[in-house]
């Protein structure tokens, strides 16, 4: 018995595979932040290793190969993000504000490490591979379109509160909202400076509200 213990509490020291300290949503975190950086095609499986602090095999059986990771770290990016957007509509606040809060959150994230933007991850580096790739595609599609479809939501509970004219159509309007998200994506990683991107979600704003205003005078 005394030997069958000693044998069963040596067992978990030759164990291998994932770290014991292994936070799979921490190391999501690092290996988007480095497909974020330097897209997917330039990215080494060295580059990953590196920064989630794990070595190759437990990598591979942690996530698989690097499209595994990548298309994970794709799938996360807009679970979390559609879930920010979710969170920033949904209050009570009017809608010109409620917009601001979303475009002033993204501005956040493409500038998360400081003055020079990264940009979307999804915009920036998911484009590039949805050319030969259906699965980077295919989640592409579904993130872009789930964004029109939160701010969509808030289009329409902004008609039913009298914030938006009856007549306006919401699925349009969130389409144009979505091209001002994309814009501010693709403008802050070629260099715009976040002032005036702001200005630019301001003006946004003001032109969405203003087209679907439900105090027109006649």
């Amino acid at each position: 018995m005394v030997q069958k213990e000693k044998i069963e509490k040596a067992e978990p020291k030759r164990a291998r595979g994932r770290p014991r300290a292994f936070d799979a949503e921490n190391a999501l975190a690092r290996a988007r932040d480095t497909f974020w950086q330097s897209g997917y095609s330039a990215t080494t499986l060295d580059d990953l290793s590196a920064a989630m602090g794990m070595n190759r095999p437990s990598l591979y059986g942690a996530f698989g190969d690097k499209r595994a990771l990548y298309l994970a770290t794709l799938e996360r990016y807009v679970e979390v993000n559609r879930a920010a957007m979710d969170a920033a509509l949904s209050g009570e606040h009017p809608l010109d504000q409620a917009l601001l809060h979303v475009y002033d959150l993204a501005l956040g994230l493409y500038f998360h490490t400081g003055s020079v933007s990264t940009g979307c991850l999804l915009t920036g580096t998911a484009v590039v591979e949805a050319v030969n790739d259906e699965a980077v595609r295919t989640i592409l599609g579904d993130g872009l379109r789930t964004f029109d479809r939160s701010f969509e939501a808030r289009f329409v509970r902004a008609q039913q509160s009298g914030e938006l004219d009856p007549s306006t159509d919401p699925a349009m309007l969130a389409k144009i909202a979505s091209a001002i998200l994309h814009t501010l994506a693709v403008r802050s990683r070629a260099g715009d400076k976040r002032s005036a991107l702001r200005a630019t979600a301001e003006a946004g704003v003001a032109m969405i509200c203003t087209a679907g205003s439900a105090v027109r005078k006649k």
